[in-house]
């Protein structure tokens, strides 16, 4: 018995939903993004052979430029929003709610307290010129010295934050005296553990550490 033969019809996708998921998610992706806020300061930082990856959230950063000026600065907003908070409590700064906020959303922080008030109730471009000229937050051996800004910095952001990791970024042509109070100060609160900042470079071959990484893995 003879089959009917169905007529072929070329296959047709319309593609106008695709198109339009496309286009909704461009949108979300361009009007959800939050960018960085510029450093304040660019620094070299020295070349090393470690691999260790930096940790991706949760991070305390202390920035050691050329002249040996310190900033200060947390990754997550909301706890730099807690952390302006004890800062003003602790230090009695009377800062306003609008401030406080301009300090939350910005990057890092380089001058000392008495001028942190006027520093946070400036313009975006006001601020960008007292930090090239920012004097860098005080520091000094001991967590003890009413000197010691940086100390208090330190302290207050591990009590908003006690995951905090914390990493030195030193420029490579920075003083050792600068990073050396630094990590004073963190030996000062019993804070041991910290990330040190560095580019990577090749392994040099004959070096014990080239040996090492040409080994057969077990």
């Amino acid at each position: 018995m003879p089959h009917a033969k169905l007529p072929r019809k070329s296959a047709h996708i319309d593609m106008t939903a695709m198109c339009d998921v496309a286009f909704l998610l461009l949108t979300f992706f361009m009007l959800a993004t939050k960018f960085k806020p510029e450093e304040p300061v660019v620094v070299k930082t020295p070349s090393s052979i470690s691999e260790i990856p930096l940790p991706d959230k949760d991070i305390m950063l202390l920035t050691v430029d050329t002249k040996g000026r310190i900033f200060f600065a947390i990754d997550n907003k909301k706890m730099r929003k807690s952390l302006i908070d004890a800062i003003n409590y602790d230090k009695n700064l009377n800062l306003t709610e609008a401030e406080k906020f301009s300090f939350s959303i910005g990057a890092s922080i380089g001058i000392p307290l008495n001028q942190l008030k006027s520093y946070l109730g400036s313009t975006p471009e006001q601020q960008k010129a007292m930090d090239a000229n920012a004097p860098g937050i005080p520091v000094d051996t001991s967590v003890l010295s009413p000197n010691n800004e940086l100390a208090s910095w330190i302290k207050n952001g591990r009590e908003t934050n006690p995951q905090l990791r914390i990493c030195i970024k030193a420029d490579g042509d920075a003083s050792y005296p600068s990073v050396h109070k630094i990590i004073k100060t963190l030996e000062g609160w019993h804070l041991f553990k910290f990330n040190l900042i560095t580019n990577l470079k090749g392994i040099p071959p004959g070096t014990a550490a080239y040996a090492e990484s040409q080994a057969p893995k077990k």
